[in-house]
């Protein structure tokens, strides 16, 4: 099965993400746009594992230790750079508890065999793809200049920068990614509590 580790987002916040999407998907057609009950904060990415490695993962992650924290979501970009974007993504800022709680899974996962990361944590909302290969932020051997986003980065500097708000992390969880016609669907599997 297909796993992933993520933060939800307040339904508030994904209420105005949604209507940004709205109002701005027309001019980028070409791209894959996200669903918005899909919309998460991944911390570790894990991939396909046997059915038999779930017990071990929660196990392990079980074990991470972290404090509420606050998470501002405002603005946008394009991975890896504009001219050659496969992503478009809304911005997030937090304080160190994010990237620390990341490291943290990362730490977790590595004990159930899981490889380490080898980027430096990047947080972000994906909310639309548009060129080939992963959604990864840096950049990689196959990107080259494409046309998906062009008329969308045209129209975005007469938006106003948005501002989706704030919300308190109270919790992560472990996440299984089915993918079907019409994109992933994901499914919680585990919660982990933050805080406690």
């Amino acid at each position: 099965m297909r796993l992933f580790i993520a933060l939800d987002i307040d339904d508030a916040i994904r209420e105005r993400i949604t209507r940004f999407m709205e109002g701005v998907s027309g001019f980028a057609p070409e791209a894959r746009w996200v669903r918005a009950e899909s919309l998460h904060v991944t911390l570790k990415f894990i991939g396909e594992r046997p059915d038999d490695s779930v017990g071990a993962i929660k196990q392990t992650v079980a074990k991470v230790k972290s404090d509420k924290f606050e998470l501002s979501f405002r603005g946008y970009g394009f991975f890896p750079t504009p001219r050659s974007a496969r992503v478009f993504w809304v911005g997030m800022e937090a304080g160190p508890e994010l990237s620390r709680l990341a490291a943290a899974v990362d730490e977790a996962t590595a004990a159930s065999g899981i490889e380490k990361e080898k980027h430096v944590y990047n947080p972000h909302l994906t909310l639309a793809r548009g060129g080939h290969g992963s959604g990864a932020p840096g950049r990689q051997k196959s990107d080259r200049s494409n046309n998906n986003f062009q008329k969308l980065q045209e129209r975005l500097p007469a938006i106003a920068a948005p501002e989706f708000g704030t919300m308190t992390a109270r919790e992560f969880f472990l996440y299984r990614s089915e993918l079907m016609r019409g994109g992933a669907r994901y499914m919680k599997i585990e919660r982990f509590p933050l805080g406690e």
